[in-house]
């Protein structure tokens, strides 16, 4: 399962340089269409989706899922570019690389246990053994043995 999780965080790091390259290619040919700062806001406006937590896991879940899969910026940055409107190719460049920057830091999509358990493990130092956490990756009271790979 470790190999998985650094496969994914690789993913993460690749999708976060992509996005920002299209973004800084998009201001070298002229269509800035955000002074550094407002882009630096935007790159973490995603980041607001945390206060959903304060309705409980479930909905904090959902609400941080919902703005942090990688489908949204692309479809946001592709509607920018199919319809030419360089505001919304420009925002779903710096969504997609934010979504890109947090996989490549380790934080995954949350489970509704709780915004520490996500689809890349437990965030912070509740790891065990050989990067297992206590509940294992699916959270569900393995082992931490790993995966046979059965039935997948």
């Amino acid at each position: 399962m470790r190999e998985t999780v650094i496969w994914q965080r690789l993913e993460g790091a690749l999708v976060f340089v992509g996005a920002l390259t299209i973004y800084a290619v998009g201001i070298r040919a002229g269509a800035q269409v955000f002074p550094w700062w407002a882009a630096l806001l935007i790159f973490f406006a995603p980041d607001l989706s945390f206060a959903g937590y304060a309705a409980g896991p479930r909905i904090g879940a959902f609400a941080y899922n919902i703005v942090h899969v990688y489908a949204l910026g692309v479809v946001v940055l592709a509607l920018g570019l199919v319809l030419a409107m360089p505001v919304l190719a420009g925002l779903g460049a710096l969504w997609l690389g934010h979504s890109g920057f947090d996989r490549m830091l380790g934080y995954g999509l949350k489970s509704s246990e709780g915004f520490g358990v996500t689809h890349l493990g437990r965030i912070g130092g509740g790891q065990t053994g050989k990067g297992q956490t206590g509940k294992g990756q699916t959270g569900k009271g393995d082992t931490g043995k790993g995966d046979t790979g059965k039935g997948h």
